[in-house]
């Protein structure tokens, strides 16, 4: 690694990069991402610093977004900063994945940076400048994994297709559609497990295709079709309030945005009720929609933000959510990013407080083995899971299943540790999870026999179990990126020589003089 950046940054390698440079770029792309305008307000008046991120120039859209003639003159003055101070390579500024992000947004934006009247040296420095990172790049992307790659390949298309650059840009093609089959899986889900990434991989596919549009270059088969599997799932992942659901390091994100990709991908097709590739399944009733995590943990290098969060599920009715999981957290504090990739952030069950499957160094060491199967009939929908998270350890095979009717108005499941090997393991404590949204009120009733969950509409719903000892205890909410408290509902048993079982059933509760049925 030292040796390779030694030699990137040596005078030979960087006189390989010169060649020629258009006077102007060969494409316009006629959509962008939008930008937060109060963000850029903020920023004008500012002199760059040059962290990781603003090396991306993701502030663009923010200053685009704000149209302003301040925010455009902050815009190319940061710009013609970068140039004067960063053009050289160095490891942070020319990472692979930094540049590919940098080309896609100044060619993005190209207009606010470079358009007349603007000095002719400036814009004949910017786009020398961007000839340059393309040539780095199409040497350097495979220094990416994952999400990054994606993000690189789009820049790189993106670039040598403004550029006209028809020899590489076929490479590329190439490469972006090897990649595109690699991480969007047959049944559209991204191979991270992760709505969010889900999100990410779309809006870069949707880049690199509109990208190839507007310079008039066929778009290969296999990138069209990666976009048209892809929106029906980021759909599966969406509940009733237009976000995404929290698993494998998810954040509900922002509703217009997921709104505006959806639209911009062009693909009709609905969610499947189950993605078999992905490992999830989705049912839903009347106006309940309850999403079930059925399947193993991502391979290696796309588990980075996995979670062991195996049969985990979430509910929620109409645009209210009622049980979740916490959520992630993406801060350099390593404490809460292990406590919220755990188990017991996850409203499924745990043994012994231990969670089903151990990370080490950021990717998982262990690896589960997760089966489910699913069953509907008149409208009524049935699905069961299980994994052998704690059998190496304690023995047991958890095995659950949930039941949603037909009216959305009844959810019911089974949780079950069944004993696994020779002779019966010594007992051991369980508990069993249901994270509430923190817009949620819980009380338990006076027999303690129940917990009654109020949503913020007024609908009331209760949960009752049989086999476990019912609390009420504090829990934590990041799905919406900020921490915020919230309760959970806690099902206390032990596992002994027979293993142990658990039924619990969420039911609505009836709004007086309202008939069986109606919501």
């Amino acid at each position: 690694m030292a040796l390779r950046d030694w030699i990137y940054r040596s005078s030979l390698y960087n006189l390989a990069l010169w060649g020629p440079a258009p006077s102007e770029l060969r494409l316009r792309l006629a959509e962008t991402w939008p930008g937060d305008p109060e963000r850029g307000e903020a920023l004008i008046g500012q002199v760059p610093q040059w962290t990781a991120e603003n090396h991306r120039f993701g502030f663009l859209a923010d200053f685009a977004a704000l149209g302003t003639e301040p925010a455009v003159r902050a815009a190319r003055d940061a710009a013609a900063d970068w140039l004067r101070r960063c053009d050289a390579i160095e490891p942070l500024s020319w990472n692979p994945e930094i540049v590919g992000e940098r080309l896609f947004a100044w060619i993005a934006h190209h207009d606010l940076l470079a358009a007349p009247p603007q000095d002719p040296a400036f814009r004949e420095a910017l786009l020398m400048s961007l000839a340059r990172q393309a040539r780095h790049l199409h040497r350097t992307w495979r220094r990416t994994t994952g999400i990054t790659r994606l993000r690189a390949l789009r820049g790189l298309v993106a670039a040598l297709a403004a550029l006209k650059d028809q020899r590489r840009l076929g490479a590329a093609c190439a490469r972006l559609s090897n990649e595109a089959k690699a991480q969007i899986l047959p049944d559209g889900g991204h191979v991270s497990r992760n709505p969010s990434q889900q999100l990410a991989a779309l809006m870069a596919l949707i880049d690199a295709r509109d990208a190839l549009s507007a310079a008039n270059v066929e778009i290969p088969k296999p990138v069209m079709d990666a976009i048209d599997r892809a929106a029906p799932m980021l759909r599966f992942f969406r509940h009733g309030d237009g976000g995404l659901a929290l698993f494998n390091g998810a954040a509900a994100g922002d509703i217009d945005l997921i709104e505006l990709v959806l639209q911009r991908s062009a693909a009709k097709g609905r969610p499947p009720s189950h993605a078999p590739q992905a490992g999830y399944e989705r049912l839903q009733a009347g106006h309940s929609l309850a999403l079930f995590d059925g399947g193993t943990l991502p391979p290696a290098p796309f588990d980075g933000e996995a979670h062991a969060g195996a049969l985990a599920f979430e509910f929620s009715h109409g645009s209210e959510r009622l049980i979740v999981n916490c959520g992630a957290f993406h801060g350099n504090d390593a404490q809460w990013r292990a406590a919220m990739r755990a188990t017991a952030a996850h409203s499924t069950l745990i043994v012994a407080d231990t969670a089903s499957a151990v990370v080490e160094q950021g990717h998982f060491a262990t690896r589960p083995e997760v089966k489910a199967q699913r069953n509907e009939q008149d409208g009524n929908i049935w699905v069961g899971g299980s994994h052998t998270g704690y059998v190496q350890n304690f023995g047991l095979r958890h095995e659950r299943e949930l039941y949603l009717a037909a009216g959305g108005d009844d959810l019911r499941g089974e949780d079950r540790l069944v004993v696994v090997g020779n002779g019966p393991p010594r007992g051991h404590g369980f508990a069993i999870r249901f994270h509430l949204h923190p817009d949620v009120q819980a009380s338990t009733t006076q027999d303690g026999n129940a917990v009654l969950l109020k949503s913020p509409s007024g609908v009331f719903w209760r949960l009752k179990a049989v086999g476990a000892v019912m609390n009420l205890a504090e829990s934590v909410y990041l799905g919406d990126g900020t921490a915020r408290k919230t309760q959970q509902i806690v099902l206390d048993g032990h596992a002994g020589s027979t293993g142990a079982s658990v039924k619990w059933a969420l039911k609505r509760e009836a709004k007086k003089g309202e008939k069986p049925g109606e919501t």
